[in-house]
């Protein structure tokens, strides 16, 4: 499987003109032979609370580019950005996946909002973690703060040999996101695939890129600088099986332990 991030500046609430960039990435990955391209977390504004300047309804017009270029260049897509929630204040912070057809083959919504930055108070918290395949891949995907959690990780270990993690991570906690990415791998051996967000916000927070896959011993097979770039990077997720076959601790997984 051959894998793009798109570790990108994003516009500050520019959707015009982060869409436009998406667009491009799509087609670049496409022409670079990759199966499929992560975008990172709200990936069409920033991380912004101000979800009423660019949340859509429903599957809208960030939705419906995605699902086009998706189906146009015959790639997976995976990306982040915010959604209106019927009847709710509150926002929900989602990934979105498309398949090479273009259709929308999951959804997941942020199931641990940032609460540091008052995220939960204009976000619904997910309920549900997501499961699809890429090409036969079984995969799934998180988002930025979700990482902190290791027991939303646990819950997919089993199913997938692939997890993305979509972010707009701070170049202040950059170690932490580097550690964190590679725990998650080794503890459910699995490729763990991060792409971050670069530049610096409206809020004047760094993002460092840093955007990275790593396998399921742990290795780190690319990472991003700290610029605008299209990670390329190509990965055997049989070798998840592999790596489990060898040292199966994932049969003692025991998620009903009580205090």
């Amino acid at each position: 499987m051959k894998i793009a991030l798109a570790q990108i500046d994003i516009v500050w609430e520019d959707k015009a003109a982060n869409l436009s960039k998406a667009g491009e990435l799509i087609s670049s990955a496409a022409s670079n032979g990759c199966d499929v391209i992560a975008l990172p977390e709200m990936f069409n504004s920033g991380f912004s609370m101000n979800h009423s300047a660019f949340a859509e309804e429903g599957l809208g017009e960030t939705s419906a580019l995605l699902s086009e270029s998706a189906k146009k260049h015959e790639i997976y897509v995976i990306a982040g950005y915010a959604i209106k929630s019927p009847h709710e204040e509150k926002a929900r912070n989602m990934a979105f996946v498309f398949d090479k057809k273009g259709l929308l083959t999951a959804t997941y919504t942020k199931m641990r909002p940032f609460s540091f930055a008052s995220e939960d108070k204009h976000y619904i918290a997910g309920e549900h973690t997501a499961l699809f395949d890429i090409d036969g891949t079984p995969s799934s995907v998180f988002i930025c703060y979700d990482l902190r959690f290791p027991e939303l990780f646990r819950q997919v270990a089993r199913e997938i040999q692939t997890i993305f993690v979509i972010a707009n991570w701070p170049s202040s906690r950059k170690e932490h996101w580097l550690t964190l990415l590679k725990a998650r791998a080794i503890e459910n051996q699995c490729f763990i695939i991060g792409v971050n967000r670069r530049g610096t916000d409206n809020n004047g927070i760094e993002h460092p890129g840093a955007s990275i896959v790593i396998d399921p011993s742990g290795n780190m097979l690319c990472l991003g600088d700290e610029k605008d770039e299209l990670v390329v990077c190509e990965i055997a997720p049989d070798e998840s099986v592999r790596v489990r076959s060898q040292f199966p601790f994932l049969n003692d997984i025991k998620l009903d332990v009580k205090t």
